[in-house]
């Protein structure tokens, strides 16, 4: 919590010497409340002056007043401090998991990265707002109060210094025991945000298989998990309360008992007792304030080392000191000395501090222009292949090339503006088609959106959308099918004139024609940037079809991480076994005959007409 306040109260630190100042002269007056009164009942009710019980009775309705000024004052001080706080933990917190890697989103996962920045920070906030409101205010209180009776007389003030200590050990017993769940109940948050997550974005899944009781039974044990944390907390902390009321009750009686003694022999008079009684009521109601605060610091505390756990984690993947790199040109391709568009040598990656590698020793070429297919079964490592291009993650050892430049050593902005990707996932953000499809590049003219929709076989849909460009999309693109997610993302990438375009199986959804249009039109629209002087379009596909990769210029077959084949598609049916397998499990022999004989596009426009 400290480090929190130490990073981002400097702009706040005005509120917080105002607010508590504001404070502390509340509790002046709250501390001269019991001593007005005890001249009123000594003066004004001990000699019938009901003139004098009034004027103080006035004077205590004036300090009434002057206090709630001075408090109004420091809860927007409170509020201008806490909500302003937060909304910067909250920026901070979401710029850094921003920056982070796929590597940091894994290991935190998406819920709790949820539960932090709003119920983690709304704990901070709290937390906050009562320290500027109530942390000054109640042991600026006790010790007032404490300070104020053993001035009235010493003999009595022995029953603070007893009481005192009573509560402070059983606060310590409980809050020792109690710290510890406060973290279990975040943990327990985290649970329950990730079965409502998945509950809520599988809902179709989840309702065709018919497995509604299944999910509510898992938000019902997850829920019950946290309540029971939560339950255990609420009785422990339930101790502090009556223990704390048991012991200033006795305290009071303690009081009464030995000050009517004194008011008997005339040693005090009945104002001093009433004051003394005031004085320790405030004294033990301001420790049970406290107690009440340091539940709440505690789990502010927990939340605010989960927040600190996220802003302390450093990026794994940065571009810190890279130069930008400077691209090849047409003249460079025509006289041969561009460098390839992609090579990988020796390539190896894992997931975490797994000592396994999900891919080993991965090393090909692909020269500017050209198109490479990768292909392989369920879980052989084919996504993760390819996002090792725009380098959303690092490998592990030998190196990722694009353009002749190894990837680590490019400025990131630059290198994911050369490179285009389209995830398996169709991803699409609420707002408008438009909205989306500017990502990469926010001036884009309508003229390059609507020839990229084109390009991904996705403008005649949007044509007939009555706002076209501007037609709303809801969040996840839920208002449009499978099919046209696909080509909306398809042709967001395309804005932009990337150099290197890769399909991570991204025309799973597309019937077989679309498909073959598509691939058409991007093998056209690298033809057609090679002739008019700009670097042709390199293309990866990834894709489950064979139909999809038997063109390209290079295959890559993946199996269990390694390459189990690389080469053209008739190289590869001579050559690799798991290849032949893959494309007899989806095609006859005699279609297979002479399929590498065409080119990508020449083939593509075969595909189509067929």
């Amino acid at each position: 919590m400290l480090e929190l306040l130490r990073r981002f109260s400097g702009g706040f630190r005005r509120y917080f010497i105002i607010g508590p100042a504001c404070k502390l002269l509340e509790v002046f007056f709250d501390l001269l409340t019991p001593l007005v009164i005890a001249r009123m009942i000594d003066e004004g009710v001990g000699t019938h002056d009901a003139g004098l019980v009034l004027r103080y009775g006035a004077l205590l309705i004036g300090m009434a007043v002057v206090g709630m000024c001075f408090t109004l004052v420091c809860q927007k001080m409170a509020a201008l401090a806490s909500q302003g706080m937060g909304t910067q933990i909250r920026s901070a917190l979401f710029r850094r998991i921003n920056e982070f890697s796929y590597a940091e989103l894994d290991r935190f996962g998406t819920p709790s990265l949820i539960t932090r920045i709003t119920n983690d920070i709304n704990q901070v906030q709290l937390a906050v707002a009562l320290g500027v409101r109530q942390l000054i205010r109640w042991p600026f209180l006790a010790v007032g109060s404490m300070c104020a009776a053993l001035l009235i007389d010493l003999k009595l003030g022995l029953v603070f210094l007893i009481s005192t200590p009573l509560i402070g050990l059983v606060f310590w017993l409980v809050m020792a025991r109690c710290v510890p769940y406060f973290k279990q109940m975040q943990a327990k948050l985290d649970r329950i945000g990730l079965i409502t997550r998945e509950g809520l974005s599988g809902m179709r899944v989840v309702r065709a298989f018919v497995r509604e009781d299944h999910e509510r039974e898992r938000f019902r044990a997850a829920a019950y998990e946290q309540s029971a944390v939560a339950i255990a907390v609420g009785k422990l902390s339930s101790v502090l309360n009556p223990v704390t009321f048991l012991v200033m009750n006795l305290g009071v009686c303690a009081i009464l008992w030995m000050g009517g003694i004194q008011v008997d022999t005339g040693v005090l008079t009945q104002g001093q007792v009433m004051a003394f009684v005031n004085y320790m009521t405030q004294t033990l109601l301001s420790i049970v304030y406290v107690a009440n605060l340091v539940v709440v610091f505690t789990k502010a505390s927990a939340s605010a080392s989960r927040v600190n756990d996220v802003l302390d984690c450093e990026p794994s993947i940065t571009d810190d000191g890279n130069e930008p790199v400077t691209l090849p040109s047409a003249s460079d391709v025509e006289r041969g000395t561009a460098p390839a568009a992609l090579r990988m040598d020796g390539a190896c990656f894992a997931f975490g501090d797994a000592e396994v590698n999900t891919l080993d020793r991965v090393s090909l070429t692909l020269q500017l222009g050209q198109t490479l297919g990768v292909i392989g079964g369920t879980g052989s490592g084919k996504s993760t292949l390819v996002s090792l291009i725009p380098r959303l993650y690092d490998v592990r050892s030998g190196s990722v090339e694009v353009m002749g430049t190894d990837v680590r050593r490019w400025p990131l902005d630059q290198l994911r503006h050369v490179v285009g990707i389209v995830p398996q996932r169709a991803s699409l953000l609420s707002g408008t088609i438009r909205s989306n499809l500017t990502w990469r590049d926010a001036k884009a003219t309508d003229d390059e959106l609507w020839a990229a929709l084109a390009i991904a076989q996705a403008e005649d849909f949007v044509r007939k959308l009555p706002q076209g460009l501007d037609a709303p999309v809801e969040a996840g693109g839920k208002n449009f099918s499978g099919g046209q997610r696909q080509r909306l993302t398809i042709a967001r990438a395309l804005v932009g004139n990337p150099l290197l375009l890769i399909l991570d199986d991204s025309a799973s959804a597309l019937d077989f024609k679309t498909d073959a249009a598509l691939r058409r039109a991007i093998h056209q629209r690298s033809v057609e940037g090679a002739a008019g002087g700009a670097l042709p379009l390199t293309t990866v596909i990834v894709s489950q079809r064979v139909s999809s990769v038997r063109d390209a210029d290079l295959i890559c077959v993946m199996s269990h991480g390694s390459v189990a084949g690389l080469g053209t598609h008739d190289e590869l049916l001579a050559s690799c076994p798991l290849y032949e397998e893959i494309c007899l499990s989806q095609l006859k022999r005699e279609e297979l005959e002479g399929a590498g004989a065409a080119t990508p596009g020449q083939a593509a426009d075969k595909e189509a007409a067929e």
